[in-house]
């Protein structure tokens, strides 16, 4: 299966449904943002805390990376950044495109893989701002190395990925009988882990693909790559019950700096 193209038009399908993730923001937040009145989420609830932010975004390069539906990347355009937006879904870009002809804002839109940024210069941008997404992707340690080869020295990674520990459990069970129970082993995988009912219920419904992965990629393949954390935060998933047991999203910023070592080998 291209898995690419299959969460792209799955994305593009949750785009005409109205996905949460896919509305875009008013042009109140937009106003307020270029009164210097902002924030962006990485993950469900809680905002990204501003000082992980320079306090002036004036003429910083930003690379909204797997950040489409006119949420995250207007918003930075708005409050003075160069922005440019790169998603897998067309129509997830067309939000972006939306918002900034609907109120007046410079950004730029490329329809692309997260693990393949070569259309960029080698130290191209100022900061990365990465919403969960990866979760879509089956491998990570690509993304990582793309992110590392792309920020300029002193740049900054934000982004926000699932809790492995998410994907062990029968969650429709939890949803509909309230019972927790542990029924996948790890690394999870929509095409691998679920049964072939399972497995066409997924594709039947059009669902994105998901594929977990462990804290050792998520935070260990930053670190392998070459970047210093440097904030971190969990966040909960307000529509699942299992908010009543556990956080679900992750955040980390990431520092590239001269002297950091990376182990990467391509």
């Amino acid at each position: 299966m291209d898995i690419r193209k299959y969460n792209r038009e799955a994305w593009d399908r949750s785009v005409d449904e109205g996905n949460e993730f896919t509305i875009p923001v008013s042009s109140e937040i937009i106003q307020a943002a270029r009164l210097g009145d902002w924030r962006i989420c990485l993950t469900q609830m809680l905002p990204v805390p501003r000082d992980w932010f320079p306090e002036n975004l004036e003429g910083l390069d930003i690379l909204c990376l797997a950040s489409g539906g006119g949420q995250q990347g207007p918003v930075l355009a708005a409050a003075g950044a160069n922005v440019t937006i790169l998603d897998n879904s067309p129509k997830q870009l067309a939000q972006d495109r939306m918002v900034a002809d609907r109120d007046g804002l410079e950004l730029r839109t490329i329809e692309g893989d997260m693990a393949d940024l070569s259309m960029f210069q080698k130290e191209s941008f100022d900061i990365i701002v990465n919403p969960v997404s990866n979760v879509f992707a089956p491998h990570v340690l690509p993304i990582w190395y793309e992110c590392y080869h792309v920020l300029r020295y002193g740049g900054v990674l934000m982004t926000g990925f699932m809790n492995p520990v998410y994907y062990l459990f029968d969650l429709p069970l939890l949803e509909d009988k309230g019972v927790l129970k542990v029924k996948y082993k790890l690394p999870y995988s929509d095409l691998t882990s679920t049964t072939e009912e399972e497995r066409q219920q997924y594709l039947e419904k059009g669902w994105p693909l998901e594929f977990s992965h462990s804290l050792d990629e998520q935070i260990g393949g930053q670190l392998k790559v070459g970047f210093v954390l440097t904030g971190f935060f969990e966040d909960h998933d307000p529509r699942s019950e299992i908010r009543e047991y556990m956080p679900v999203y992750i955040a980390t910023r990431a520092v590239k700096i001269k002297d950091s070592f990376s182990s990467f080998k391509v």
